[in-house]
């Protein structure tokens, strides 16, 4: 175990280097525009491009910043969360109550459509920066946004409709997990109990209806009455959101939630069996049912999932194959950090080890912060005696 403890101790010190030292002051500079807004994505250079804004990718901002405050980065973030906070209320909001799309770099709407995968990120920004501000009144504003979502958009066979982008004709667990985390995050931030019942509500949805009872997996795409989905979309399970929904659990079980670890046992026995690709050290993109690739592709944000899901299970079981295991995907995740401009990433991994070129997605930060806060809880005060340069190459 002490050779385990050791390795995940460097790896806590690593993550926290490169996140504040690197990725904390690039993207509190660079595309930041007059308007308030965080960029949206940059080049592998760090130049930002101003194309469109998306809420949801605010809203992430909004969470990362307030995570590197709570990790102790003595930057601006305060101002910058306010600015987005209040550019988001002011810009962004409907006049029904519903948060819109799409921005420009004005903050002026380009696409007015509601989506409840939006709306999920900005209930969990209003839970973040209500609580880091000491700003109460945003968790009356998440209130009155969860009002709209659960009148207007609950559906008769459970859950919630997914507003006026998704396609009506099937529905998705994705959104309704970020609902349950911001829930989560609002009951936890305000006390409010409104809100810890809403999230048993969904976790409840999710343990009955997304789960598939035979292997333990997290189905992705369902019919409207939640059975699974016919066809070839039924038996899809993305690893990601297996260790996403097993972070999840083991939230609610430490908040009281009993049956939140055995189902995140359940999914993360099944995303470890067949979803991790043990000689690019990732997690895949997509499996089926029985365990088979779909597809192979690794792109960023699974793998801080597994972190997450790691470092969760770690801190209740205490073992050594936890530990090995949070090392390994922290490992798995410190490959798409090494580029030439330190605080950026690459986000998709080929299968033969290429990676695609592109842009750098600025929505990717708030998976990044959020696995590497769940690392800095366990030894955010371990020295940094290994450089992240010792042991990835530049890309």
């Amino acid at each position: 175990m002490i050779h385990e403890l050791k390795l995940l101790t460097r790896s806590a010190a690593r993550a926290r280097h490169w996140l504040l030292d690197s990725a904390a002051p690039l993207w509190a500079r660079s595309g930041r525009t007059p308007s308030g807004l965080f960029a949206e994505r940059l080049t592998l250079s760090g130049e930002p491009d101003d194309s469109y804004f998306r809420t949801f990718v605010q809203a992430r901002h909004i969470y990362s910043f307030v995570s590197f405050g709570e990790m102790g980065w003595t930057g601006p973030w305060r101002e910058l969360v306010s600015e987005t906070v209040e550019t988001l209320l002011r810009n962004a909001k409907r006049q029904d109550g519903f948060f819109v799309h799409q921005l420009d770099s004005a903050a002026m709407p380009t696409d007015g459509r509601a989506d409840l995968y939006d709306q999920a990120f900005v209930l969990l920004a209003l839970a973040v920066s209500g609580s880091a501000l000491g700003r109460p009144e945003l968790f009356t504003e998440a209130e009155l946004l969860w009002d709209l979502i659960e009148t207007r958009w609950g559906h008769p066979a459970g859950g919630f409709r997914e507003g006026d982008i998704a396609d009506a004709k099937l529905r998705r667990q994705n959104p309704h997990m970020h609902l349950l985390e911001a829930l989560i995050e609002l009951h936890r931030r305000s006390g409010r109990s409104r809100f810890w019942e809403s999230a048993l509500r969904i976790a409840i949805l999710g343990r009955d209806r997304f789960v598939d009872r035979g292997s333990g997996a997290l189905r992705e795409y369902f019919e409207l009455d939640l059975s699974p989905a016919a066809g070839p979309t039924g038996p899809i399970a993305e690893p990601g959101h297996c260790f996403e929904w097993a972070w999840l659990f083991e939230k609610l079980a430490d908040l009281g939630w009993d049956e939140g670890t055995i189902l995140s046992d359940q999914m993360t026995r099944f995303a470890r069996d067949a979803g991790i690709d043990r000689v690019r050290h990732v997690a895949i993109n997509e499996v089926l049912l029985d365990g088979s690739a779909r597809d192979a592709t690794a792109r960023l944000w699974p793998q801080t999932e597994r972190i997450k899901a790691a470092a969760a299970r770690f801190r209740r079981i205490r073992s050594p194959a936890e530990a090995a295991e949070a090392v390994d995907a922290a490992l798995g995740l410190e490959q798409y950090l090494g580029t030439r401009t330190k605080g950026l990433w690459r986000d998709k991994l080929r299968e033969d080890g290429s990676w695609v070129e592109e842009m750098v997605p600025g929505s990717s930060l708030y998976h990044i912060s959020c696995a590497y806060a769940e690392l800095d809880r366990l030894f955010g005060s371990a020295p940094l005696d290994l450089a992240l340069s010792d042991i990835i190459p530049v890309q």
